[in-house]
């Protein structure tokens, strides 16, 4: 199994402020967007829509600022696919790029603002903005939001879109590929991914959040190592982006109707109900074929069943939901370690 890398090696330094939340990235899109649509003066509002585009790309890009004020829209961004080129500025600039998704109506704001550009300008150079001028206008926006000056940073914006992201459990080979963080060695996973395929969970992650989607769903992306057929059933054996390894079993027709083999990308669900839970230090003895130890992150506890969060990586986390009898009687409290296990056959398989 690879060590999954920590929150801290990718996105914290000593001295950092408390990252900005999701309910604290929409106050300072509020605060932009005021701003923006203050009704005096035509040329005033385009300087001021201009800088709300920029936030808007660094808050669900995850760019660093240098990389967004280099963006020519009629060459880097893709409005049909919803793309956008990224590219390095300054010394460091070695001609590559990586391609990140932005959802729809981002790509739509950016080419209706492309549409209504004075006739004088140059659209290839809509993003050419000092980067002093953009930082005070950030700072601004935070302070009028009631957030503190350095929560308006664009480090402070990127740094809260890699967790907003890691929360959500998007693999993180997936969010380092985003933020442009070299990838993590998944040799010991036996496979590797390609461009290609991180880019389909990108987008699948993307489309999910524009459809802001809440229910809880347990799923791991990743290929399949290893099939064994049987008579009737399918074993397979899948290597997951964040290092885990799930097993699954799935009838003989189902894996034919698929194309399942060896090598191809797949996704791996699991109800809430169907996890179970062992307090327990040591791996419990079980023929649950699927075991993970993990740390209890959250409880939301109800009158007869509670949803119980384990935490088994610094990218994944699992949803239990058991009966509040069963957790009181065990015990189970918010930071305790306990495994959580759940039955090959529990597992859907999708392929992507």
């Amino acid at each position: 199994m690879v060590t999954p890398l920590s929150h801290a090696r990718i996105l914290s330094m000593p001295g950092h402020k408390q990252t900005l939340d999701t309910h604290q990235l929409q106050i300072l899109e509020r605060s932009f967007r005021r701003w923006a649509d203050d009704p005096r003066g035509t040329n005033r509002n385009r300087s001021r829509n201009r800088m709300l585009l920029i936030f808007l790309l660094i808050r669900y890009t995850g760019a660093r600022l240098n990389e967004i004020l280099s963006i020519d829209p009629t060459r880097d961004i893709d409005f049909k696919e919803s793309r956008v080129k990224l590219r390095k500025a300054g010394p460091g600039d070695d001609g590559t790029c990586r391609e990140v998704q932005i959802p729809d109506h981002l790509a739509k704001e950016i080419e209706g603002a492309l549409g209504v550009h004075p006739p004088h300008a140059v659209p290839g150079k809509m993003f050419k903005v000092d980067p002093s001028h953009v930082r005070r206008s950030f700072y601004d926006r935070a302070q009028a939001g009631g957030l503190a000056r350095d929560q308006g940073t664009p480090e402070a914006i990127r740094r809260a879109r890699a967790v907003e992201l890691m929360q959500s459990n998007v693999p993180l080979p997936v969010v380092q590929r985003i933020m442009g963080h070299s990838t993590p060695n998944l040799a010991a996973s036996y496979v590797a991914f390609s461009d290609k395929e991180i880019r389909q969970v990108e987008r699948f992650f993307i489309e999910r959040e524009n459809q802001r989607k809440t229910s809880a769903r347990n799923a791991f992306f990743g290929k399949i190592a290893q099939t064994l057929r049987g008579d009737v059933q399918t074993a397979l054996e899948i290597a997951a982006m964040d290092g885990h390894t799930i097993h699954a079993i799935i009838t003989n027709f189902s894996q034919s109707r698929l194309g399942l083999h060896p090598g191809i990308l797949v996704s791996a669900e699991i109800k809430a109900p169907w996890v179970a839970l062992h307090k327990s230090l040591r791996e419990p003895r079980c023929s649950a074929e699927n075991r993970f130890r993990g740390k209890v992150s959250r409880i939301v506890k109800g009158e007869i069943n509670s949803e119980v969060v384990v935490r088994i990586s610094d990218s994944t986390e699992l949803c239990a939901i058991i009966s509040e009898n069963s957790r009181s009687m065990l015990g189970i409290e918010a930071g305790d370690a306990v495994w959580a296990v759940f039955n090959a056959a529990a597992v859907v398989i999708h392929a992507e």
